[in-house]
């Protein structure tokens, strides 16, 4: 079976297999674990966190996003483009900083009938949530039919998730005290969001305290206003804080309620990560206008293959500028329009779905366009009637490297959790082996 054969194979299994995977039993033993009665409380407020079934992407395009992953790295690295970007950025984020920034997420849209084009990158996030609840979610899949039967994963022994994601926040330790002269081990660890308990994904933040206990490093949930910066170090109560998992918006941390991690990021007395310089790096919605640039690339003497592996997977994005708002409102319809320091898909418009007024708005703001991607879709059976969901795919990334990737899926203008039979589904990829034509046909 040759990629396009396999992308193809993929395509048919997301259009006719729509079984039902997720092992419910599975999922509540797994989430049990963590303390009786936790599987309830994720689940009751939270209908559609997860989808029951999985959803299939081809090994060739698993492929050809981790070779987006890696060109991305490779700009990021370059001294030319950090200038470039920290230029615009708040000048927090110019504070030199030894560690990398943990579970940075690539969003990609495969894209309706785009099989010859391949993923493109929709936007970089630096504090992606789900990468846990994704893990456990991997772990609950039966097989639903033969087909999905050879693509479930076998025993991954030492090397699950849990112990992949722990390593690379140990790494951001080792970094942070190689570069500080300390020579100490990672011992309390701070999961750091306003008002964590209100927030969605609060039980990915119990899993993780939990993930960080059972190998004996203490964590604490909590808001900013429960952290003090004195003696040079951040302090909870009585206990000094040695690395913040930040999980806030306040992507350079401005808000007054941050002013103790604030201080503390800038005296080098605490590890932030992701921190404000790995979004102001990767996650600001500008640096895809540089990104899917040829020409700015080329000039900056980022290689002919880096350069055709970002712009023929980066759709072209602009910032909106004043001067272009005639030619942006011609072409709206092909366009997406997203605030750069956005996050959620919060105030993020379909060009064909936006009025005069609010494209007024997205004017003066600060907003990119983006050539406007569809979705790709999955076929799945929900209340005994099939309905057509979108979907993207997300890559969990450190340093440069997936750690995993998780789909997810909605109905609407923009991905939420509100849709029966979507949320987040794990993925299965298809490989690149010989199969027969009546295999092939046998999937619908």
């Amino acid at each position: 079976m040759n990629s396009q054969t396999s992308i193809d194979l993929a395509e048919r299994l997301n259009a006719g297999c729509q079984c039902i995977s997720r092992d419910s039993a599975g999922m509540a033993a797994e989430l049990e674990r963590v303390s009786p009665g936790f599987h309830d409380e994720v689940m009751a407020g939270r209908p559609h966190l997860f989808s029951d079934s999985v959803t299939f992407v081809s090994a060739d395009h698993v492929q050809r996003m981790a070779r987006l992953v890696a060109a991305v790295e490779r700009v990021v690295a370059m001294p030319v483009y950090r200038e470039h970007v920290l230029a615009y950025a708040p000048a927090i984020a110019r504070h030199r900083v030894a560690a990398r920034g943990v579970m940075h997420g690539f969003d990609f849209h495969v894209g309706a009938g785009l099989s010859t084009v391949g993923p493109q990158l929709i936007e970089i996030n630096t504090n992606a949530g789900g990468g846990l609840l994704n893990a456990v979610l991997a772990r609950a899949q039966k097989a639903c039919c033969d087909e999905v039967a050879v693509l479930l994963p076998g025993d991954l022994g030492a090397d699950t998730h849990e112990h992949v994601f722990l390593d690379m926040f140990r790494e951001e330790w080792r970094l942070f005290a190689e570069s500080n002269g300390r020579d100490m081990a990672l011992t309390r660890v701070a999961i750091v969001d306003e008002a964590p308990t209100t927030q969605y994904l609060y039980p990915e933040f119990v899993l993780f305290q939990r993930m960080f206990e059972q190998v004996g490093i203490h964590a604490v949930i909590c808001g900013p206003t429960a952290l003090a910066f004195r003696d040079g170090a951040l302090w909870h109560g009585a206990d000094r804080i040695d690395l913040v998992y930040n999980r806030l918006t306040d992507f350079a941390l401005e808000d007054a309620s941050n002013k103790a991690l604030r201080d503390a990021y800038l005296a080098d007395a605490v590890v932030v990560t992701p921190h404000p310089q790995a979004h102001a790096l990767y996650a600001d919605k500008r640096n895809l206008e540089v990104l899917s640039d040829a020409k700015l690339l080329a000039e900056w003497g980022v290689d002919e293959d880096t350069r055709e592996t970002l712009t023929s997977n980066i759709p072209r994005t602009v910032k909106v500028r004043p001067e272009l708002g005639e030619d942006l409102w011609a072409r709206r319809k092909q366009l997406f329009f997203k605030p750069a320091a956005g996050y959620g898909s919060k105030a993020a418009y379909r060009g064909d779905k936006i009025t005069k007024r609010v494209f007024e708005e997205v004017l003066a703001g600060n907003y990119v366009a983006q050539a406007l991607v569809p979705p790709s879709s999955r076929m799945l059976r929900v209340a005994e009637a099939s309905v057509e969901l979108k979907l993207d795919l997300r890559n969990y990334v450190y340093a440069g490297h997936v750690q995993l990737i998780a789909a997810r899926l909605w109905q609407g203008q923009t991905t939420n959790f509100r849709t029966p039979g979507g949320g987040f589904a794990s993925v299965l990829a298809v490989p690149t082996l010989p199969v027969t034509v009546s295999e092939l046909q046998g999937v619908a």
